[in-house]
């Protein structure tokens, strides 16, 4: 594993990190197509940082960290703005966000352990994935109403799918820090 520091997945989470606060003020001052794109510009970025670092042989330990910590700020971030603007509801927002601060009760287990983060499952990777292409389809479903009736039920899909497979990934991750506890104890 590399020890560089600006490689290009790294710059790529970086800058999906820094366009977090553009997309809110985007959407949060009604320039939805402006926001649409940085939207996919950030899902983007998400595919490309890991494409890159496999590769090209750039996987580091700051992208191990940084990928999945952009990750989780732009799903954070984009369910507050789209549950505060009312494109999606409330409890759709508390069911993801409510995942990851289960999850949070895990690191602290692990560092007393001398455990790091957990590596990244597959079924979080497909979670992250199916979110990133709903979040854009939910906001092009508010703002498109001639094409609602094609983009709402694919977005949906894709936020349920979503959240089913975030919601498993967090049950594996959960299940690794009981055997990690069980086999320290």
């Amino acid at each position: 594993m590399k020890q560089q520091f600006m490689t290009l997945p790294n710059i790529l989470s970086m800058l999906r990190l820094a366009l977090v606060p553009v997309f809110l003020f985007l959407l949060l001052t009604e320039r939805y197509l402006l926001a649409i794109i940085v939207l996919a510009i950030s899902s983007l970025t998400d595919y490309l940082d890991g494409y890159f670092a496999r590769r090209f042989n750039q996987v580091t330990r700051l992208g191990q960290l940084l990928d999945p910590a952009a990750d989780r700020l732009y799903i954070f971030s984009t369910l507050v703005g789209l549950s505060v603007t009312g494109i999606i509801p409330l409890w759709l927002a508390l069911v993801i966000i409510g995942r990851d601060v289960l999850l949070l009760i895990g690191y602290p287990i692990l560092a007393t352990m001398g455990y790091g983060p957990l590596p990244v499952h597959y079924l979080g990777k497909a979670g992250t994935f199916a979110l990133l292409y709903a979040f854009p389809l939910l906001l092009m479903a508010y703002i498109w109403e001639s094409a609602t009736f094609i983009l709402e039920p694919l977005a949906w899909a894709f936020a349920l799918w979503g959240v089913g497979l975030y919601w498993w990934a967090g049950y594996v991750y959960l299940r690794q820090v009981w055997v990690l506890a069980k086999k320290r104890s």
